[in-house]
């Protein structure tokens, strides 16, 4: 027995002979405390081959900590998704009181800055007749062309754009953006496009889910579609 041994026997009272004596009086030990085998190392001896109880048993280890990491992660996961649920939450509900397009303006900014963290937002719809809005703006569906590939996959589309498409969704700010989300609302046809600009390069990557966003985009398709047919009544 090494020093270092000796000196931590003196110091918690316990000897390996206690503990050997202890399992030997207890001989049921382990049945009850079955967690221990798991971290325990029991060597097997088999000579030079390898033991095939010590294989699998290290098989056995390796297996449980992947799945303990697996549902580590899924815990993780869960919490995120909890979060974004409320997050949505709280931002449909603004829209659905929303009376004007500034009001839909005024909610998507304030969500999307404050609780999703973008660092610039910018709400487009279309229109061939003028409306008077202060948030945001509205404009001919033919002006468009430089976003019509955003327009046209009626899904959300996360990555760097290309800098003619940050200056038309993103006007004076477009040299700050370095990734963005970009969601078209359609009912029916194109109402307009949503924006979430980043300062980070990698905030939005074209790998990354978009289920929140399709969400967002649907909510935002019927409420700036109603409020529009409205204002042009």
């Amino acid at each position: 027995m090494t020093q270092k041994e000796n000196r931590l026997e003196a110091e918690q009272g316990l000897s390996e002979k206690d503990v050997s004596d202890y399992l030997a009086c207890h001989p049921d030990f382990f049945l009850t405390h079955k967690a221990l085998l798991e971290v325990m190392t029991v060597p097997h001896n088999t000579g030079k081959a390898v033991s095939l109880v010590e294989r699998q048993t290290s098989l056995l280890r390796e297996r449980n900590l992947q799945l303990t990491t697996h549902l580590s992660d899924l815990i993780d996961i869960a919490r995120h998704n909890d979060g974004q649920f409320e997050k949505t939450k709280r931002m449909v509900l603004a829209l659905l009181d929303a009376a004007t397009l500034d009001d839909v303006a005024v909610a998507i900014e304030e969500s999307l800055c404050r609780d999703f963290y973008g660092d610039a937002t910018s709400l487009i719809l279309f229109s061939e007749k003028p409306i008077n809005v202060n948030n945001l703006r509205i404009l001919p569906r033919e002006t468009a062309g430089v976003v019509e590939s955003l327009i046209r996959t009626n899904l959300p589309t996360c990555g760097q754009l290309q800098l003619i498409e940050n200056r038309f969704l993103f006007g004076e700010e477009a040299v700050k953006i370095q990734s963005a989300a970009v969601v078209p609302l359609v009912k029916g046809e194109a109402v307009g496009l949503l924006a979430i600009g980043s300062y980070d390069p990698y905030y939005f990557q074209s790998s990354q889910g978009t289920l929140f966003l399709s969400y967002v985009g649907e909510v935002m398709s019927r409420v700036t579609s109603r409020i529009l047919h409205e204002e042009q009544v």
